[in-house]
Formats: C-alpha cells, sequence, structure tokens
C-alpha cells in the first residue's frame, strides 16, 4: 500500500496510499532515532547547498506504517538515503493509531525539524496538523497521502498504473465476462486509487463481481483469512480474486489454499517484498501476479525529494514512481528469490535518477 501500505507499495504499500496502503502492528514508541542501512550510496560531486553545508539537518518522519515486510524495507531506504545525506533524521510510527499519527505529527512539529516526511495516514486526522506545520515554516513532504495544503509536496507510488498492469495481466489470463472476487478496503487513499482503476477494468471486461471483503488491522494478512474463505464458500466458481495491497494478497492466497481452490483460483495482488516473491513462487501458489515499485528505492527517493525541497532545488509539487508487472511465471523463469535479484532482473524497478542531484550521494537500488 503499500503503502500504502499501506506502504499501501507499502500502503508504499503503503501508502498503505504505502497505506499504506498500505495492516498495521501496534507500538508504544513515541519515537526511535534511525538505525543503519544496508543499501550502499553512490558517491557525491556536487557541492552540498544551505542548509546541508552547514551540518547535520533535522528531519522527522512521521509513519502510519503496517504489516509486512514492505513497510520496513521503505523506512530502510528512507533511513539510509538520510544517513548519506548528513541528516539527523527522527522516526515516529503511529502503526494504525490514528490518534497517534496525529500527536506524533504535533510532536514533529514542536522538535524543530526544518522538514517533516508524512509517510501514510488518514487526511482527516492529520490535515490539520499538516497546516499548522506549513503555517511554521517547516517543509512538509508527504507519501501516499492526499492533502488539500498546495504548499505541501506530494509524492506517491504511481497507484493508477499499479493496478493497470496487474489487472492487465488478470484480463489476459481470466478473459472476459469472468465471474470474480475482490478484496480491498476504502479509505486509504492509494486503496482508493486502485479501486477506480478495478472498477473501470471489470466494467470493460464485463467481470461478474460475486463478492467484495477486506479490512485494514494490525494482523491484515490472517484476520482477512475467514473472511476470503467464507466468500469462497459462497462462490467457489470464481476465476481469479484481485487483493490491490500484498498484506490482502497474503490472506487471499492462504484462504484460497484452505479451500483446496489452489487450482482453480488465480489471486492478483499488488505491491511487492522478498515475502511476496517467496509466496508468490511456493510450490502450488494461486498468486499469479502483482505490480509495484521497490519499496527501498522509494523510501530512499522520497527522502532525496524532500532534502531538494528544503534546498529549494525541487521545483515541482508533485513526484510519482511508477510500477511494474511482475508475473510467477517470469519470478519461477528467473529462479528469482528476493528483491536483490528481482532488482537485478527488472532494471525499471532503479529509481536513481528520480529526484536527484550532483551533490545528492544515491542510496537507489
Amino acid at each position: 500500500m503499500p503503502r500504502t501500505r499501506l506502504p499501501f507499495a507499502a500502503l508504499s504499500l503503503a501508502s498503505a496510499s504505502a497505506l499504506l496502503v498500505a495492516g498495521c502492528s501496534q507500538s508504544s514508541d513515541a519515537s526511535e532515532k534511525t538505525a543503519d542501512s544496508a543499501a550502499p550510496a553512490a558517491t557525491a560531486t556536487g557541492k552540498k547547498p544551505a542548509p546541508f553545508s552547514e551540518g547535520k539537518v533535522k528531519v522527522a518522519l512521521v509513519r502510519q506504517s503496517g504489516a509486512g515486510d514492505y513497510f520496513e524495507q521503505w523506512g530502510n531506504g528512507a533511513k539510509a538515503q538520510a544517513k548519506a545525506l548528513g541528516i539527523d533524521l527522527t522516526v515516529y510510527d503511529a502503526q494504525a493509531d490514528n490518534a497517534k499519527q496525529a500527536t506524533d505529527l504535533s510532536s514533529a512539529i514542536n522538535s524543530g525539524a526544518k522538514t517533516i516526511i508524512v509517510d501514510h495516514g488518514f487526511p482527516a486526522t492529520i490535515q490539520p496538523e499538516i497546516d499548522k506545520a506549513v503555517k511554521k515554516g517547516i517543509k512538509v513532504v508527504v507519501y501516499d497521502v492526499e492533502t488539500t495544503n498546495k504548499s505541501v509536496v506530494s509524492t506517491k507510488q504511481d497507484d493508477a498504473s499499479m493496478a493497470q498492469a496487474v489487472l492487465d495481466v488478470m484480463a489476459d489470463e481470466l478473459g472476459e465476462d469472468a465471474k470474480v472476487g475482490y478484496v480491498n478496503v476504502a479509505g486509504y487513499a492509494a486503496l482508493d486509487k486502485r479501486d477506480s482503476v478495478w472498477k473501470k477494468t471489470a466494467d470493460a471486461n464485463g467481470w461478474k463481481q460475486a463478492f467484495k471483503v477486506g479490512k485494514v488491522t494490525d494482523s491484515t494478512a490472517t484476520d482477512n483469512v475467514p473472511l476470503v474463505s467464507a466468500a469462497l464458500t459462497q462462490h467457489s466458481d470464481v476465476a481469479g480474486v484481485f487483493a490491490p495491497y500484498d498484506e490482502l494478497a497474503k490472506g487471499t492466497v492462504l484462504a484460497v489454499q484452505n479451500k483446496k481452490l489452489q487450482d482453480k483460483v488465480k489471486v492478483f495482488g499488488a505491491d511487492v517484498s522478498n515475502a511476496d516473491i517467496q509466496n508468490m513462487t511456493a510450490k502450488d501458489s494461486p498468486w499469479v501476479a502483482t505490480a509495484g515499485t521497490d519499496p527501498s528505492a522509494v523510501g530512499a527517493a522520497v527522502v532525496r525529494t524532500a532534502a531538494l525541497e528544503l534546498a529549494g532545488q525541487l521545483n515541482e509539487t508533485s513526484v510519482e514512481f511508477p510500477a511494474v508487472a511482475i508475473t510467477q511465471s517470469f519470478l519461477k523463469s528467473k529462479n528469482i528469490a528476493n528483491m536483490d535479484q528481482l532488482r537485478e532482473a527488472l532494471p525499471a524497478l532503479n529509481l536513481a535518477k528520480v529526484s536527484t542531484a550532483d551533490w545528492i550521494p544515491n542510496v537507489a537500488h
């Protein structure tokens, strides 16, 4: 989602929007200083502009992350890029608690941060705090969050392209007039955008939607298994199910397998991570296609976007990260088992040229 996550993807997801979209595990930590990340940084050649030329720059990352390694990878990419830039990054993560995210954002405003990055979240909850930050002169960059404040820089996965990429595969696999199922949740920016594409594509192909179920919790994948299982009990003749967030897709896969329908029902998801790749390539997996961005590269690119905005060099108010379709057959034919191998096989996932400058040591894969 994916976010976004839910990350949405992360909800990206992410978020998710990375949500997301972007599931969401609970945490009592109000904030944490960032740790090291594994992503290597390319060497910067240009002279740092102010305020980066003056020493460490204080930045806050206010997250609404969810379950699954999409959000972890997104966070690792963001932390690695921040470290490479000399950013003093403080991370707040509400993890499914909307009220806490508003409180976290208020804390970030009062922390002395020059820039605040907001990763996923419900607009109604955080918009007032975003407005307060802008009024105080703090630069605000959001990821997969719908905001009405025109001073805010918006970054996001291209969720329309993500949904369309995987739904094109679904159309090729199922053809027209198929009976289908749908697993999604309203209220997340990324998932709502994917829903719009779903409705248009389903209508264009004459698909008959037999059911729609889904919820986002602190255990999204697990908690959707009984919902999808119950729907499949009544509609075991569906040819495919679209679940446009990887935690929803994981729950759908388990439900299909529990009902022993993996030879009859194909699952089409969204977002991609190590766990998703393992799930898709497992023996008898019904998850035949997904679409996504590299969550680590996205997290890094969002931090670069914030750095450019703070330095007065961004010159745009919206940055989108395009998605790539990924099929089970492609993963198996290339013997891909993790994100590192997928990055090598699909260079389109690399966001190294997005939101960058010669003074930025780029950590995108």
